[in-house]
């Protein structure tokens, strides 16, 4: 009898051990390091590597481009505003040359058609400023239409990086089906997940980066029309003092 319990505690044992063995490897890619992680992505990692450099970049350039300081000061439109009601439009449009914010450059647009042109009246010098205003609205929507291409593009390098992986995982068996590996199918199937992640954690920081700032670029041409607005009602006319 105690032969026999013997035995079956060592056939319980067995099971066991396997399925502490089965537990241990389980848990093993859990650890894996950044590094390993980056190398089981395989060569697409670079690139998508290179994404995020460049949408990190792109995020601190916005972020020191679309101020108010950068595009309507208020310090600047004050002294525009200064110089204009006394009629001392030379020292406003070197004042705009000074600082070539999107205000100076809307304002030295407005000038600059009043001296080819003095006997210009007040529409067409409005139409003019209007139209560099709507230049330099376009040049801020467009500059940050590039988060808007990164968010498009990573995601698409993710999934190549996918259907490589899994390629490489068929492959594996596809041609040996006798020499098949269970690690060359995980290797396959772990880029194809790797890459995948890796693409929507450069992806959606972007898009959410790009929201931001269109948000910011709105407002920013929000102010740029009121100042404008303010500025081109005190510009000379034709027997203004100079």
């Amino acid at each position: 009898m105690k032969t026999l319990l013997k035995s079956a505690a060592g056939l319980l044992s067995i099971p066991a051990c396997a399925l502490a063995t089965e537990a241990e490897a389980v848990a093993a890619p859990a650890g894996l390091t950044p590094a390993e992680l980056f190398r089981i992505g395989g060569p697409l990692m670079y690139v998508l590597l290179a994404l995020s450099v460049v949408g990190l970049a792109l995020i601190v350039y916005y972020a020191a481009v679309l101020r108010t300081g950068t595009v309507a000061p208020e310090a600047q439109r004050a002294r525009l505003r200064e110089l204009l009601l006394a009629g001392r439009a030379r020292e406003a449009r070197a004042q705009c040359a000074d600082r070539p914010t999107a205000l100076g450059r809307v304002v030295a647009a407005g000038l600059d058609f009043l001296e080819d042109n003095p006997d210009a009246g007040a529409p067409a010098v409005r139409e003019v400023m209007e139209s560099e205003g709507v230049r330099q609205a376009g040049r801020m929507q467009s500059l940050i239409h590039y988060l808007m291409d990164l968010s498009s593009v990573a995601p698409m390098v993710g999934l190549l990086g996918t259907v490589v992986g899994m390629l490489r995982a068929f492959n594996s068996v596809a041609f040996d089906m006798a020499k098949a590996r269970p690690m060359e199918l995980a290797g396959g199937v772990g880029q194809a997940l790797i890459t995948t992640i890796a693409g929507l954690c450069v992806a959606i920081p972007a898009l959410i980066a790009w929201a931001v700032f269109r948000g910011r670029v709105v407002a920013l041409v929000g102010r740029l029309e009121t100042a404008v607005a303010e500025l081109a009602a005190l510009l000379p006319r034709k027997g203004s003092p100079e």
